[in-house]
């Protein structure tokens, strides 16, 4: 079985184009360390086409921090940005590639839409 975050990259790998980064170009370096060492996976993205690797090398934009953490976040037990803020997720490079990517994370689980919880709140009052 698969663990959350190479489900994760493996699934926007395949994803092909996302309407979403059609704004960004550039590349993102994930170092995630855990007992045994570090992962690296390398996304690179021209306009809105991804590829996914698991090459090191340079890149516009790295992401540090425990493969436990992100896959926390990816599991929907955690979220990305308060993970910033305690400094469990350190970026460094170009930061609006870095905001941009965070777009394709997944919600969690008890998320609503913006407009779907409006709709809902309008039906029950």
């Amino acid at each position: 079985m698969s663990d959350p975050t190479t489900s994760f990259f493996e699934a926007i790998g395949r994803g092909g184009h996302v309407d979403m980064l059609e704004e960004a170009t550039g590349s993102i370096r994930f170092d995630l360390t855990h007992e045994q060492g570090v992962d690296r996976w390398f996304v690179a993205i021209e306009r809105g086409d991804i590829r996914v690797s698991r090459d090191g090398g340079k890149a516009d934009c790295v992401f540090h921090g425990s493969r436990a953490t992100f896959d926390r976040i990816l599991a929907g037990q955690s979220q990305m940005y308060p993970a910033w803020l305690r400094n469990d997720i350190t970026t460094e490079g170009d930061v609006r590639l870095a905001r941009l990517f965070v777009r394709l994370m997944p919600a969690p689980p008890e998320a609503h839409h913006p407009r779907e919880f409006g709709r809902e709140r309008r039906r029950t009052a």
